[in-house]
């Protein structure tokens, strides 16, 4: 029972969001995974885990929600402060149909066969890994109100 403004959402994609908004108008997932690549190539596989940590640093208090997390530097950053890992996956013709009906991306409304090829991308390929290390793990192929409940049953133990 946090205040809202005791809770903080970070996504790691973030930074890559960002700076396609600046650079193009619009954020495409495909444009994030090269600029992802092409960042970690030249920077080390942490470079978006580096820019969250700094802006961790910044909060003084409340609850913190990274969203995002693709690498095991990630994953380890995440645990060396402390964090717990919360897998939320859901099968892939669920997440499809979700992903397809947000929109976030402009090319979010891809058929199901190319979604399913943009989720073999170096940059998704680790996420069910690392999900099998999680300390917690929901299976999200129901309602919101079955997910917020999962939530809360997986917070209550933290």
């Amino acid at each position: 029972n946090k205040n809202k403004k005791d809770v903080f959402i970070l996504r790691f994609s973030q930074p890559l969001t960002e700076a396609l908004i600046i650079f193009f108008g619009q954020v495409k997932r495909e444009n994030q995974q090269w600029l992802v690549t092409a960042l970690r190539k030249k920077f080390g596989n942490n470079i978006l885990g580096e820019a969250i940590a700094r802006k961790i640093k910044n909060i003084k208090k409340g609850f913190i929600i990274l969203n995002g997390v693709r690498m095991w530097e990630e994953f380890k950053m995440i645990k060396k402060i402390g964090g717990k890992i919360i897998y939320i996956t859901a099968e892939s013709k669920i997440r499809w149909q979700r992903v397809s009906k947000r929109g976030e991306k402009k090319d979010d409304n891809v058929s199901y066969q190319k979604f399913l090829k943009m989720e073999k991308a170096a940059t998704e390929i680790l996420i069910p890994k690392i999900g099998r290390k999680a300390d917690f793990r929901i299976e999200n192929n129901g309602s919101k109100e079955d997910l917020y409940k999962s939530i809360k049953t997986v917070l209550n133990k933290i």
